[in-house]
């Protein structure tokens, strides 16, 4: 019979977080073992690279839920339906990864590349840009510059968080970031709305 970790990934994780946010991405694993009072080869027997343990500590996802939803979308349903609900969760994307990355920057820890060798920003533009580009080949579009319709939309939806981000109060430890903040769904669904709106009138095949 297998023997039952002593450990568990959450326990791991937990550890891991809690050194990341003191030391940022440089930290040893050596030492997030010894945190977790694991050998540093246990570590890796679970979480292939130091960069998967480092986005599992913090809770952030190296594919994004909005660019599964992105493949999911294409060529199917009312295209502008789609498009203010994926700009929504690219703002949740944001809301949760934003005040992290700001928080470690201001302590001058180092972070790794958020979605593998590109920037995640870069990532970001390219996968918006993919989708658009299908809906323009498929007819559902009008022919333009898919690039630059989705630089329009993501600066403007990680402008809207990033004001809203400087703009609270922010609350930080090392185990926990808690933003003081209401949430203002109607508000924000309003900004997409709007947003959506002006960017549709240059890009659909018809004036809606």
């Amino acid at each position: 019979m297998a023997r039952i970790p002593r450990i568990t990934n959450q326990q791991i994780l937990e550890a891991a977080r809690q050194i990341f946010l003191q030391q940022g991405f440089s930290a040893s694993t050596l030492e997030i073992a010894h945190q977790a009072g694991i050998s540093e080869a246990s570590i890796f027997k679970r979480f292939s690279t130091k960069e998967e343990l480092f986005f599992a500590a913090m809770g952030i996802s190296e594919k994004p839920l909005w660019v599964s939803e992105l493949e999911s979308l294409c060529g199917k349903g009312n295209l502008k339906e789609n498009l203010i609900k994926v700009c929504l969760q690219i703002i949740e994307f944001h809301r949760e990864v934003l005040p992290l990355i700001m928080m470690l920057r201001s302590r001058g820890n180092v972070l790794p590349e958020l979605g593998g060798q590109q920037p995640r920003p870069m990532q970001d533009v390219k996968a918006l840009t993919a989708f658009l580009e299908r809906e323009i080949n498929q007819g559902r579009l009008r022919p333009c510059n898919p690039q630059t319709v989705a630089h329009v939309l993501l600066g403007s939806l990680m402008n809207y968080v990033f004001v809203e981000q400087i703009s609270s109060q922010v609350s930080i430890s090392t185990t926990e970031l808690s933003l003081n903040s209401e949430d203002r769904p109607t508000e924000v669904s309003s900004f997409v709305q709007s947003v959506v709106d002006i960017v549709w009138q240059g890009i659909a095949l018809s004036q809606d």
